[in-house]
């Protein structure tokens, strides 16, 4: 395990290593087959990345077509209800396809078009990373394959008609747990079967190196914009960050520019669903242990004998047994705080912000909101917290629906 603190971390962004690790956790445990297919996208991404013009048309599909950058919003009602520390929403859920997702799709189809691969395939679980992905393979004429959990199909019903509006193919996984970790086993068997024709375009910060580094990187763009507004707004940076974890690529998008800022407190909300005493929820850097999963180590729900637990969580986002490498180490140093929100909680937090707002969140991101609201009366009303809201919640009224027992007429 990794013993280093936050003072010996001298630079945050000195991570992963050569070998897509960060401390003991990443790297590439994947077969033969998929090994050349990592090499060749890892220097075809060390080539982008140095080449300006690259970042230059990341940045011009941002602005002209996904419709950045997102405002940095006052909840002002909620931060004066509580009486504490002063709400920022990053508004995420105003992109193009309703989430942050879509920032990551963008730089990873010009990666896509750099390959010449004509096929993507994508793993989705709350579908947005589907949609997002389904709405740039239209946009440039590729064949488009979405894994995604048959119980996530159900209660994700609206996304799943989105995707094939779009022309995708979405594939109902029928295996084991039937969510986000059994689409991710589906389209890793796909992309080991056709390697030579297809990109897989992974949806979070998890999976073998490169992706958690480039996932990262294209998500980055959320702190670079949040910190710059905040100061715009305040003349100061926020006192605190919140944002949910599952895989973790709306959190590390935010979490990222502050890493250094040793004064901005950050907070990892993951899903502990109707309690971690339960076994019943979806929160491994709280109670997993270090494994190997989907092509990295990481933190991982698994029993003693190493096989994956079952999972719980009412956002289909956060129903995923692992977590990205970069926030287990993130973990091991002590630079994030990871908490945990229940369903109930969640469902406070996204009642609340509605109510409040006039906003109506994901249910992953009522995680995140619920949280804040906690933090908020422990804290001044000079001081300030950043919410990643990263995705809108039109997705998930017929989950809430069907929670409180409502049908539609």
């Amino acid at each position: 395990m990794n013993t280093q603190n936050p003072t010996e971390v001298k630079d945050f962004a000195q991570y992963p290593d050569t070998n897509g690790h960060f401390g003991v956790h990443g790297g590439r445990f994947v077969s033969e087959t998929l090994m050349a297919a990592l090499e060749e996208l890892e220097r075809i991404y060390n080539t982008a990345k140095a080449d300006p013009s690259f970042w230059q048309a990341f940045q011009d599909d941002l602005v002209n077509y996904v419709g950045r950058p997102t405002p940095l919003y006052h909840a002002k009602r909620l931060s004066d209800e509580i009486g504490g520390a002063q709400i920022y929403f990053k508004r995420e859920d105003l992109n193009h396809t309703g989430a942050h997702k879509v920032n990551n799709t963008i730089g990873q189809a010009l990666l896509a078009k750099m390959v010449g691969k004509k096929r993507i395939i994508a793993e989705t679980g709350a579908g947005q990373h589907g949609v997002a992905t389904a709405t740039i393979a239209a946009r440039l004429g590729l064949e488009c394959v979405v894994y995604m959990g048959a119980d996530d199909v159900e209660r994700q019903a609206m996304n799943v008609y989105r995707m094939r509006l779009l022309g995708a193919t979405v594939v109902p996984v029928t295996s084991g747990s039937r969510t986000l970790k059994d689409a991710m086993n589906e389209a890793m068997r796909d992309w080991v079967t056709n390697v030579d024709t297809t990109y897989y375009v992974i949806g979070t910060v998890a999976g073998p190196h490169p992706y958690p580094m480039l996932v990262r990187d294209f998500q980055a763009i959320i702190g670079k914009e949040a910190k710059r507004q905040h100061l715009q707004k305040t003349g100061k940076l926020p006192d605190a960050l919140v944002a949910c974890v599952g895989g973790g690529s709306n959190a590390i998008g935010l979490f990222y520019d502050f890493l250094n800022d040793e004064m901005v407190k950050i907070y990892g909300v993951e899903a502990t669903g109707y309690g971690l005493d339960t076994g019943l929820h979806s929160a491994p850097l709280a109670a997993g242990r270090v494994g190997v999963l989907h092509g990295n180590r990481t933190y991982l729900m698994a029993d003693d004998d190493g096989q994956i637990l079952a999972t719980h969580s009412i956002s289909a986002g956060l129903d995923y047994p692992g977590v990205g490498p970069e926030h287990s180490f993130l973990k091991d140093v002590d630079r994030v705080q990871y908490v945990g929100c229940t369903d109930e909680q969640a469902l406070h937090g996204f009642r609340e912000c509605t109510r409040k707002e006039g906003i109506i969140p994901a249910l992953e991101s009522s995680h995140a909101v619920a949280y804040a609201l906690e933090l908020a009366k422990t804290m001044q009303p000079h001081q300030s917290i950043i919410v990643n809201l990263s995705g809108r919640g039109d997705k998930d009224l017929h989950t809430v629906m069907q929670h409180e027992g409502m049908q539609i007429d």
